[in-house]
């Protein structure tokens, strides 16, 4: 489909003959390379003469935005960018080409690379608003990879094109086309061998949890997350002396070497990756020709793509922040039933404030809680349910990817925006037109459901007396693991950042010394007891302190809350919590005892009891600053609140919020904290700190692009739907 010219009374090409005179090597040598790379068998007419007239008669010019090589999921973008570049050139386009960083979280992980991970998402959105007014790009495909790219893209194209259309110019248009997903890989036979000799000798020296734990992480299939879990029980059975630290070197070595595909791609975990493509799908910025692949997309596939872009050009209703502000509640509920990452939450903020709109938290929640969101995702890791297989379903043509989650949530009940357009050039009710394999039904091996799972699922907004607000991912958390936590009673374990947090986990000791330490009152014990498990509760029984406190641990009445504060954008530029989370996870005692509460951030890939983003952070003076181990917290998350107890009152049998203002009361421990997290700030470039920016309600974008969102859309003042 040939492109039209674009309606604009601005053509910088035409106006400025530099630009003439500079650009039409690039574009050439892009088509060049472009037909080395995958061949041409079309008349080369990409003359330099040619390229002039398209630049000077307003052709449609759009950059095809990679990533760097140096991430997984873009090691391979040559080959798309070429399809892309000799497609836009037969339409009658102009074809760019340029990238952007894209920080791989799990390389980041567990060291200072993660504080700028976060920052990475903004610094994207500035890189791709630099490029694309610098050389007055009009439009973009972009080759959507993982972690930060995804939205920090969507951001910049949003705000460039609500800032273009305020300066009269014609709309911005793009399309995404997702890396495809990377196959997990498996552990070889004989290292398998050799973990369960090293379960079998952890059993025999009385270690019965290290067993369990390898033998746990085992069933899993092999990704970088997975060797962060067998990092975490391999160091404890090195601390008890089962296993060498050269012996852990070597099952380090060979997991690595087995871990990834050679020909990259997005993790087949549900991470921030994957739920990045399922979010941008679900505000109708992904061609379904390309959304879900287990390869690099073909020619042909390119080509559906690039071909309706031209439906794009010109229009008001496709410029990208109109899609985006449009397709805000199909997104969310996408979001919602696929059970999506955390930091998706923030991202989603973020790009509909860095469109233009006034957006917040807060208008999440209301649309999160207007209509219940049944859980349509039966994702698993250890069941052949994983995010590859779900691509090797679309590819055979059983289902439709987004579609068909769109689909089943109407089946269900759920109200879907179907009159909201996408870039097909359609909108989502004329997509879904054509039946032909919609249904989830029939799937054998189904990820995608067609009846749920459970009623609910997706990231909760939780209120407390210590905090404004912080989020947690119930869809991460089986409902028996809800059941453990909910309308519980749990003591502070405080940490003042991960490092300590990581060091205190890893310790195989940590409940004996808990016990040791006395680290928890007597009487609160037992009060705990009475309100966590009743009916087990005998007030009569006499206990020594060791008795009852390891009868709660066996029975799984003590529970613990792991704070760790001072991981806020602000303070440490929000990494993610997803080693100190993993550490929990893999052990599976500790697992049954307890949530993790922290102003930082959760990667996509965690799951359980994991409650983050709070604000205010601890280095604003949020009230998390200020609690301290031996605290008691009252965890209602089913009604999505957290109280901190007035501990007095709890001795009296009432559950009640403190009465105290721990900021003034404990204001000598807060000043000491927080000269330490001002002094742990310096670790950060300061090019690169986040302290220009909004808290996590807005979504951690910079100010001065947050107070220009001013715009709001009618419908998300009315109330129900």
């Amino acid at each position: 489909m040939k492109f039209p010219l674009i309606d604009n009374s601005i053509n910088n090409y035409r106006d400025n003959v530099q630009g003439k005179a500079n650009e039409p090597i690039t574009v050439a040598g892009l088509l060049d390379r472009a037909k080395l790379t995958v061949g041409y068998e079309g008349e080369v007419d990409w003359t330099l003469y040619n390229i002039y007239d398209r630049l000077e008669n307003n052709s449609p010019r759009i950059a095809i935005i990679g990533g760097s090589e140096d991430h997984p999921a873009h090691i391979l973008d040559i080959e798309t960018a070429s399809y892309a570049a000799l497609r836009i050139w037969e339409n009658g386009g102009v074809p760019f080409y340029f990238s952007t960083p894209v920080l791989c979280d799990g390389t980041a992980q567990s060291n200072i690379g993660m504080s700028y991970s976060l920052q990475s998402r903004n610094a994207i959105a500035d890189v791709v608003v630099n490029q694309m007014e610098a050389h007055s790009y009009h439009g973009a495909f972009v080759i959507q990879g993982c972690d930060k790219q995804p939205l920090g893209v969507v951001s910049g194209l949003a705000y460039l094109d609500k800032l273009r259309q305020s300066r009269g110019e014609a709309p911005v248009f793009a399309t995404f086309a997702p890396a495809h997903v990377l196959q997990g890989g498996s552990v070889p036979d004989y290292v398998k061998e050799e973990l369960e000799s090293l379960a079998k000798k952890a059993e025999a020296n009385g270690h019965k949890d290290i067993a369990y734990d390898i033998r746990d992480t085992l069933r899993y299939i092999l990704q970088c997350t997975t060797n962060s879990a067998f990092h975490g029980v391999l160091t404890r059975a090195v601390e008890l002396g089962l296993l060498t630290h050269e012996e852990h070197k070597k099952f380090e070595r060979h997991l690595a070497v087995y871990t990834c595909d050679s020909k990259g791609g997005v993790c087949a975990f549900n991470g921030t990756g994957n739920s990045s493509r399922h979010l941008v799908a679900g505000l109708g910025l992904v061609h379904p020709a390309v959304e879900l692949l287990t390869a690099p997309p073909t020619r042909e596939q390119i080509n559906k793509v690039v071909d309706s872009m031209a439906s794009l050009a010109n229009k008001e209703e496709f410029g990208v922040s109109t899609i985006v502000a449009k397709n805000i509640r199909n997104a969310i509920r996408i979001h919602s039933s696929s059970g999506g990452s955390t930091n998706l939450i923030i991202h989603l903020v973020g790009a509909v404030r860095y469109a233009g709109y006034d957006f917040t938290l807060w208008d999440y929640e209301r649309i999160r809680l207007q209509h219940p969101i049944p859980d349509l995702f039966n994702y698993s890791l250890t069941e052949g349910r994983d995010i590859f297989v779900l691509a090797e379903q679309c590819c055979s043509g059983n289902i439709r990817g987004m579609e068909t989650l769109y689909y089943e949530l109407k089946q269900n009940g759920v109200p879907m925006d179907d009159d909201a357009p996408t870039v097909t050039g359609t909108s989502w009710g004329a997509r879904l037109e054509d039946k032909t394999n919609l249904s989830a039904n029939g799937v054998a091996n189904q990820i995608i459901l067609s009846k749920p799972k459970r009623s609910f699922s997706g990231i909760d907004v939780l209120r407390s007396n210590f905090f404004e607000s912080a989020v947690v991912k119930i869809s991460g958390m089986t409902t028996e693991q809800l059941d453990d936590f909910d309308e519980k009673l749990s003591f502070v374990l405080y940490f003042q950042n991960e490092e300590e947090a990581n060091h205190g986990l890893l310790n195989p000791h940590l409940i004996s010394d808990l016990k040791k330490n006395k680290a928890f009152s007597f009487d609160l014990l037992k009060k705990m007891w009475k309100v966590n498990e009743p009916s087990s509760y005998n007030e009569e029984k006499e206990f020594t302190y060791d008795e009852l406190f390891d009868t709660m641990i066996e029975k799984g009445v003590l529970k613990m809350a792991i704070i760790i504060a001072g991981q806020g954008p602000a303070a440490f530029g929000m990494p993610e919590m997803f080693t100190p989370m993993q550490h929990i996870n893999t052990n599976h005692l500790i697992k049954k005892l307890t949530v993790l509460i922290s102003d930082g951030r959760y990667s996509g890939a965690s799951y359980g009891a994991a409650i983050g983003h709070v604000t205010p952070e601890a280095i604003h003076g949020g009230k998390i600053l200020y609690v301290e181990t031996g605290d008691i917290l009252h965890l209602q998350l089913r009604n999505r609140a957290i109280t901190l107890v007035d501990q007095k009152e709890l001795l009296a049998d009432q559950i009640v919020g403190i009465k105290e203002d721990i900021a003034v009361t404990r204001e000598v421990l807060g000043n000491k904290r927080l000269g330490e997290m001002k002094a742990r700030q310096r670790q950060v470039a300061a090019t690169n700190r986040m302290v220009y920016c909004t808290d996590t309600t807005k979504g951690v974008l910079p100010i001065v692009v947050s107070e220009e969102a001013i715009d709001r859309l009618p419908e998300w003042d009315v109330e129900g739907e």
